[in-house]
């Protein structure tokens, strides 16, 4: 079977002839230039023969247009520093401005995707990521100041999230025309950490539904960050593949397993087995998650990004423990 065979028997709730894998990371500094990001791509996905092409730009990539400010600062998890945001008083998410996605940052990432894609070809599936309206919002203002702006200056909140949502649906839609097979759509918000499920509800689900609506033709894989997430509000989603930090926070593989039919992607904890364990302690949490599962309707992952320290024969060790599993 092919990687692309593997995924649609998991999307399908089979278990194929071996449990697909995806891995995927930051590629710092070399996320400046869609060339450079094409190329990254393409290397890991040659050398680790990946059954799923996750395309990670670099963080942030979506508020650069509307003035967002970042620089690199040595981290294990490969992101930027935010440096100046530009929501700074309620009335400025009525100022963001619908953008060209052709053009800019944006248009950027479309020409990455349109290398990596023609790179790759049909044999494996190639994912944007594209992140929730209310994820996007917490960048532009800060997390503690969009959270504020919800529940104090709604209305305008509202219209802010209408914006960023209009203008990723855009993007989503640009970067499947150029080649992408879907999108890798995560949402950093669905934690009770940092919201009420109402709130969620209200400020996060119809807009995660229009971005879902414009890659409904391509293949959804949803991607729920954090601790204490609201995983049963996401069960109804029109989504193919289900992520999260299934390690760290609830539900376990196995409940998650019980609660949903939709293909399940995870098993690895990225931070404190992948990175820092021997390979045969990564392989053991492989054999772990797929039998949770019985390898049914299961892409065995990480919750997120893997640091880019991680060293190479743990992920190839997570790739054996999931090829080879019975």
């Amino acid at each position: 079977m092919t990687h692309r065979e593997l995924i649609e028997a998991a999307v399908r709730g089979e278990r194929p002839e071996r449990v697909p894998v995806a891995l995927w990371r930051h590629f710092p500094g070399d996320d400046q230039r869609a060339e450079k990001l094409a190329q990254a791509h393409i290397a890991h996905y040659k050398t680790f023969d990946v059954d799923l092409l996750k395309v990670t730009p670099m963080s942030g990539y979506y508020g650069d247009d509307w003035g967002l400010r970042a620089g690199y600062k040595s981290n294990r998890e490969g992101i930027r520093n935010y440096t100046d945001r530009p929501i700074k008083k309620p009335t400025d998410w009525r100022r963001l401005r619908r953008l060209d996605v052709s053009q800019g940052v944006y248009g950027r990432e479309t020409h990455a995707i349109r290398l990596i894609a023609a790179a790759v070809g049909p044999e494996a599936h190639v994912l944007e990521t594209v992140f929730s309206p209310l994820s996007i919002a917490r960048t532009l203002a800060g997390e503690q100041a969009s959270v504020r702006y919800l529940r104090e200056d709604p209305e305008e909140f509202h219209a802010g999230l209408q914006a960023i949502a209009e203008v990723t649906a855009d993007f989503v839609r640009g970067v499947m025309a150029a080649g992408a097979d879907g999108i890798f759509f995560s949402t950093q918000m669905a934690t009770t950490d940092l919201v009420t499920r109402e709130e969620y509800e209200e400020f996060g689900r119809p807009y995660d539904l229009q971005i879902l609506e414009a890659a409904s033709t391509g293949l959804t894989f949803l991607h729920i960050h954090g601790a204490h997430i609201m995983f049963d509000l996401f069960t109804d989603y029109p989504v193919h593949v289900i992520n999260w930090h299934a390690r760290e926070t609830p539900p376990r593989i196995a409940e998650a397993r019980a609660q949903v039919s939709t293909c399940l992607a995870c098993g690895i904890d990225a931070w404190n087995t992948l990175a820092k364990k021997p390979p045969e302690a990564v392989a053991d949490e492989v054999r772990d998650a797929i039998a949770q599962t019985g390898g049914r309707g299961h892409i065995v992952t990480t919750g997120c990004v893997m640091p880019i320290d991680t060293p190479e024969a743990n992920i190839r060790a997570a790739i054996a423990a999931a090829r080879e599993a019975r």
